[in-house]
């Protein structure tokens, strides 16, 4: 993401990205349902209170330098994701996945993703890094996806790699 670029922190809670972004520089929109969790936030970044899974999209055609989304899963804010994306902006994503349900909480299959869903959902955004897999350390099962709003065939060099937690790059 470029220096002091603009970056959306979706579902973004009581801050934790909001914070570190602001902190290094980057111009921060965070959004949030939770009114009280977002409060402190309003001195560090542009604060949007809105229910993302029940009301309209609250940024309009408003697009960002990158978008990061973590610990959240709303499948049908997928696309719309992708459109809040500027040309050549970086789209950081990590969530549960499928296997959390063996070890705790989020355990509603509506909530964790499906193997490889991240990669089948972003297909037409260059992808950086993927990872898919269960960390036995943390105790929990996630996907991580780092692409790039570039299609695919206008980089050199061809197909991306491929990444998944605990196995080596293909």
């Amino acid at each position: 993401m470029p220096a002091g670029g603009r970056v959306l922190d979706l579902a973004c809670g009581g801050g934790r990205h909001v914070r570190w972004l602001a902190a290094h520089g980057w111009r921060v929109t965070g959004v949030d349902r939770d009114a009280a969790a977002v409060e402190p936030l309003r001195a560090l970044a542009e604060i949007v209170v809105a229910d993302l899974e029940h009301g309209p999209w609250p940024l309009g055609e408003r697009r960002f330098d990158g978008v990061v989304v973590t610990n959240y899963l709303w499948r049908a804010l997928m696309p719309r994701i992708e459109r809040a994306l500027a040309p050549d902006g970086v789209l950081v994503y990590e969530t549960f996945a499928r296997g959390q349900e063996r070890i705790g909480r989020p355990s509603n299959p509506d909530f964790l993703l499906q193997p490889g869903e991240l990669l089948r959902t972003f297909a037409d955004l260059r992808i950086v890094a993927f990872e898919d897999g269960c960390e036995q350390a943390q105790a929990r099962c996630v996907q991580r996806l780092v692409a790039v709003a570039t299609p695919p065939h206008a980089v050199a060099g061809g197909a991306p790699a491929r990444f998944e937690l605990g196995a080596t790059a293909r």
